[in-house]
């Protein structure tokens, strides 16, 4: 087993600093078993259990003069239903951060990842291959498997230009996977036709094949050697069908969610069902989750985010742990992992998500 090395948060999770030399070995023990009941049940677990469960010889009033100290410092407290004790988000974030061990994967489930993320890139496509290893993360784990990719990483095979009336046309792009998008281009005046096949014959002659990111910078260079060969006016079209695959960074993002079921299992109240509502709620505002994602494409390694710790989950009361993924250049270009309730398994989904983004990227580079 080793330490875990440090996972980031952006968000600070309350006025209450916690550190480990404020516990002493009793209280790190029984702290340690209320949290890892908690991520094992869900059930608050009370003096009398934890007498049982830890392995020095403590009565059930010694132990409650312990919760009551933790309780102090925030770690922990008492669900008005229930006279045991359940770990708050700050002592979630205690436990993950000071007490929580992890080790390597098993041999069994490196191999499970590679086979499945591997045979998903076998002349499938990207989308294809990150919905894969979306749908492998959700059963892994019985969380939400999300993947956060960029729309510049498809691969494109043919682009084409229709007039719909003399100051519009459709710009029609089709990717390599069969995937079709649509633009509306507003037109110069006075366009004739012949330009705008012109501009169609041009960027077909260049794009194909490549990524969208690839394509900008080849028809960059393409239109400054060209300028020779076409005129200013098909020079505009060229420029303004590149662009128009140029929007907003969340426009040029796509989200794949996939487990939504696994969310459902183990409810055991009312409560239980509201958080997952709530959550399915979050899941619909895309652009909220595409810009907590994002987040993660700033920094290497997993990162963590607990409840409250992003606000876009702050009432669902869900954790996130998401890696990023590389291409072939080793540039990042998108992240991937898991969403689900703050029970989950960390010391295992961890390693998890941080191996299978590693593989996704072996992938990539291809």
């Amino acid at each position: 087993m080793r330490e875990i090395r440090p996972i980031f948060h952006d968000v600070p999770i309350g006025s209450t600093e916690v550190s480990l030399g404020q516990l002493n070995e009793r209280s790190r023990e029984i702290f340690r078993r209320i949290v890892e009941s908690y991520l094992a049940t869900g059930e608050p677990v009370g003096s009398r259990n934890l007498s049982r469960l830890i392995p020095m010889t403590l009565s059930p009033a010694s132990v409650r003069n312990v919760m009551s100290d933790l309780e102090q410092l925030g770690l922990i407290y008492a669900p008005h239903t229930s006279a045991g004790r359940l770990p708050t988000e700050l002592g979630l974030r205690f436990f993950v951060d000071a007490l929580m061990q992890i080790g390597d994967l098993t041999e069994e489930d490196r191999r499970s990842i590679e086979a499945q993320v591997a045979a998903s890139g076998q002349g499938r496509s990207l989308e294809a291959v990150l919905t894969e290893a979306s749908v492998l993360l959700s059963g892994l784990t019985h969380a939400a498997g999300v993947v956060l990719t960029a729309k510049s990483n498809i691969r494109l095979k043919h682009i084409e230009f229709v007039r719909l009336e003399p100051g519009r046309a459709l710009v029609v792009l089709v990717a390599e996977d069969g995937q079709v998008e649509n633009r509306i281009l507003s037109l110069p005046p006075g366009l004739p036709s012949s330009a705008l096949t012109e501009a169609t014959n041009f960027l077909n002659a260049r794009i194909r094949n490549r990524t969208l990111a690839e394509a900008k910078a080849e028809l960059e260079r393409g239109l400054e050697a060209g300028k020779a060969e076409l005129d200013q006016l098909t020079q505009k079209i060229v420029a303004a069908g590149l662009a128009s695959w140029s929007g907003g960074e969340s426009e040029e993002r796509k989200l794949i969610v996939r487990g939504h079921a696994n969310l459902l299992e183990d409810l055991k109240a009312l409560a239980d069902l509201e958080r997952v509502r709530l959550l399915f709620d979050d899941l619909e505002t895309k652009r909220d989750v595409i810009d907590l994602l994002g987040r993660a494409e700033q920094a290497d390694g997993v990162r963590l985010f607990i409840g409250s710790e992003n606000k876009l989950f702050s009432l669902s009361g869900s954790s996130t742990i998401i890696a990023p993924y590389r291409d072939g250049a080793g540039r990042i270009v998108g992240v991937i992992g898991v969403i689900g309730p703050t029970r989950l398994n960390y010391a295992r989904i961890i390693p998890m998500v941080d191996y299978t983004a590693k593989v996704v990227s072996k992938v990539l580079s291809g």
